[in-house]
């Protein structure tokens, strides 16, 4: 009994304090200064630096890979293929170029410019879900030396076809030889290549040239989803786009190509017509030039796929850049990022009896059971999606916040907005308004987030965390004091920001002018966000691809708590709170001002660079 009354107290007594460490899990040598280290969709950990480029993964021991043969790698070499686990190593200069592509998932090199055969490259293009890469470029004197376009199994990293576009035994002009102009597509079993003199279809099976169409200079390209009718985008030099129709046979569809003002960023193919919708930018441009291009705005167009011809009598008007961009059953709805919102019919008619006029930078579009609802910087409304006019008799406004953050609440069937200085609801059914509860946040921060957890609503930023109850009582607010700005400071949320489709539509790799952001029409919760990327990535069938899938679809390790950088006793360190209480569960003393560290919050590891060549890992 003696003993148990002594161990007692000390169980009690660490239970009420926060487990603090500046001993990391796990220390890595990276064999070099580091330059940089940024953690990616797959959750492995790139590093680069003096070292050469290395991976490592959560829990390993030791780098999950390590290239020495690069020599010293920059950031600024490479590119990261977004949704997918490739990443681009660009190295060389104008007469000797050196591109890599490496899946840093399984760690293994998938293709190296001269280790595969080529010279120069003129394009290096991931195509997915195809999960192929098409290059295109000069092949080197062993290689024979023909301007060619290879395509490779990204896979396994297996070269399966080189197509020559030249033979280099014969004499001839350098500008009598085809040159890839844009980005390939795959249709079927055919590969589509643009090229300086017209557009070339091989058949991926047998390596044969099956047609080339007569257009040339070709950027990008688009098909309907039955492969018969093509569309090629030439992008001009003056910053406009035509756009040529083509058979899958070859033939040009239409008698002339369509002259677009601008560059096309969004193109959808519906049965009703061509909806296009393209930006004008005079950004620099004087005088003439300045009269000439226009405004700097959108322009939306709606075209007919038998000749391109416009179908509208007359093109709405914008003002501005398109931010939202939705295809209804009755016509085409968009929001301008400078403010308005309006609805024209597919035949051209306005919908609403006048473009409704809102705030700056439309964070939310969403249908309710009582119209559309509406979120930006400074106002809120639900809107009659016949007609365009409030169901309120004027709309919500609130001070423009440095943050305006917004989540749906399932439970209660209302929308939740916070402003920044209060949280608003908004009754889904009935469309009632209410004040649900005033926030003051330190440092004059504004929440940044807002989530619906089973506890209440909780709402949070870099230095403050506060938990509501459903009835807007506050039911505990924590805040750390800031250790100082800093631009070395990073932090990443196991989802990069660079997401701009729903991965599972195949569409929306075709040419990447699909538009509109993945979910900026929807409140979704984390956990929905997570399962539509994880059911996005287990389309593609390949092993790295599953393991992405795999890491989106387990619950996060650490979706249950917050990070904060303050100052602790024994320096800069960060905080774990919970989420659901705002208890201090763990501190981690990073001893440095100016710490330079990634959170992955799936893997549940902080990533810290404690030396100039050495990352430590702590787990969360």
């Amino acid at each position: 009994m003696k003993i148990l009354f002594a161990i007692l107290p000390l169980w009690f007594a660490t239970s009420l304090f926060a487990q603090k460490t500046d001993k990391p899990d796990r220390l890595y040598d990276m064999g070099g200064k580091i330059e940089s280290m940024k953690l990616t969709e797959a959750g492995v950990l790139i590093v680069v630096g003096g070292g050469g480029l290395a991976g490592i993964k959560a829990g390993e021991a030791k780098p999950h890979f390590i290239f020495k043969e690069y020599g010293k790698v920059k950031e600024e070499e490479l590119e990261y293929v977004p949704s997918s686990p490739y990443l681009i190593v660009n190295q060389g200069g104008m007469l000797i170029q050196k591109k890599t592509v490496i899946d840093y998932v399984s760690g293994k090199q998938l293709f190296a410019t001269e280790e595969n055969g080529w010279k120069t490259l003129t394009g290096l293009d991931v195509m997915l879900p195809q999960n192929k890469l098409v290059v295109s470029g000069t092949r080197n004197a062993k290689a024979g030396g023909a301007v060619a376009v290879g395509l490779y199994d990204l896979e396994s990293g297996k070269e399966e076809k080189v197509f020559n576009l030249n033979d280099p035994k014969k004499v001839g002009l350098a500008s009598s030889i085809p040159v890839v102009s844009g980005t390939p597509l795959i249709v079927g079993n055919s590969l589509l290549v643009p090229t300086s003199k017209n557009i070339l279809s091989i058949d991926m099976n047998g390596g044969t040239i099956a047609w080339t169409a007569k257009a040339d200079k070709i950027t990008w390209m688009s098909a309907d989803k039955a492969g018969k009718e093509i569309y090629g985008f030439e992008e001009r030099p003056n910053g406009d786009t035509r756009i040529h129709k083509i058979s899958s046979a070859g033939d040009l569809l239409w008698k002339d190509e369509r002259k677009i003002r601008g560059k096309v960023s969004r193109f959808e193919i519906l049965a009703q017509g061509l909806a296009v919708v393209s930006d004008v930018d005079n950004t620099g441009k004087k005088g003439i030039a300045k009269l000439a291009s226009g405004a700097s705005e959108s322009k939306i167009a709606f075209l007919s796929a038998a000749d391109g011809t416009d179908l509208w009598d007359k093109a709405p008007k914008t003002k501005g850049y398109v931010q939202h961009f939705y295809i209804m059953n009755d016509g085409i709805l968009f929001g301008i990022q400078s403010g308005g919102i309006n609805k024209i019919a597919f035949d051209g008619a306005t919908l609403f009896r006048k473009p409704l006029a809102t705030g700056e930078n439309i964070h939310t579009m969403a249908s309710t059971p009582k119209g559309l609802i509406y979120i930006t910087d400074t106002d809120a409304n639900i809107v009659d999606l016949s007609t365009g006019e409030s169901i309120w008799n004027k709309p919500i406004k609130y001070k423009k916040a440095t943050a305006v953050a917004s989540v749906y609440d399932a439970g209660n069937k209302r929308y939740l907005i916070s402003t920044g200085q209060e949280v608003i609801a908004i009754n889904e059914n009935t469309g009632d308004i209410s004040a649900l509860a005033n926030v003051k946040f330190e440092e004059k921060e504004a929440p940044s987030a807002l989530q619906v957890r089973d506890g209440g609503l909780l709402l949070s930023s870099d230095q403050n965390i506060m938990m509501l109850g459903f009835d807007g009582s506050k039911k505990f607010h924590e805040y750390y004091k800031s250790p100082g700005q800093s631009s070395f400071v990073k932090i990443a949320t196991g989802v990069l920001a660079v997401a701009s489709t729903a991965m599972s539509s195949a569409a929306a790799y075709q040419g990447g002018r699909y538009g509109t952001y993945a979910y900026s029409n929807q409140l979704n919760a984390y956990g929905e966000q997570m399962k539509a990327y994880q059911e996005g990535f287990g389309e593609i069938a390949s092993a790295s691809f599953k393991e992405m899938s795999k890491r989106f679809k387990a619950t996060a390790a650490t979706e249950n708590a917050q990070f904060i950088l303050t100052k602790l006793d024994n320096g800069v360190g960060l905080v774990k709170l919970s989420k659901d209480t705002g208890k201090n569960e763990k501190e981690i003393v990073l001893k440095d001002k100016k710490p330079e560290y990634e959170v992955d919050d799936i893997g549940g590891v902080l990533y810290y660079k404690s030396g100039s060549g050495e990352i430590a890992a702590f787990n969360l």
